[in-house]
């Protein structure tokens, strides 16, 4: 029998709250995670993909679980064929497994600046928008 444990940085769908999460059933929620700003992380539509080579940290949450587990969410996220379970360091230095797509299979994606897939349709303000010519045009016309 192998009781070897897994530790699995999830950023997407497997998030709580999203469609697959129910694949975690059993695992146990070690807390939110991040990743140092060397990655990017795409919109493919129902799901997102995590990319090595940019300059975003991306937000998640970590899950210790069983080998069988993390063996029938590899079947899920079509692992070798879509995407590649891989080990990488956190910001904080621990060593997770989580899913990555290469850059070649993102091409033309929309890229989520923020990192954080839940908020992937917040808008944030540019700095200085407050002062900005439009916005003090659009302010007079109010008045």
């Amino acid at each position: 029998m192998n009781d070897r444990s897994f530790v699995l940085f999830v950023y997407g769908t497997l998030l709580p709250g999203e469609s697959g999460h129910a694949l975690l059933d059993g695992a146990r929620a070690l807390g939110p995670g991040k990743t140092p700003a060397a990655y990017a992380l795409f919109d493919l539509g129902p799901y997102p993909a995590l990319v090595a080579g940019g300059a975003t940290a991306v937000v998640g949450e970590l899950y210790e679980m069983p080998a069988s587990m993390l063996a029938a969410i590899d079947v899920h996220e079509e692992v070798p064929i879509l995407f590649k379970r891989t080990r990488i360091a956190l910001e904080d230095e621990r060593v997770v497994e989580t899913y990555v797509l290469e850059r070649e299979q993102v091409v033309g994606r929309r890229r989520i600046r923020n990192g954080d897939w839940r908020a992937r349709f917040r808008v944030d303000p540019a700095p200085g928008a407050r002062d900005a010519a439009f916005v003090k045009w659009a302010r007079r016309r109010e008045r």
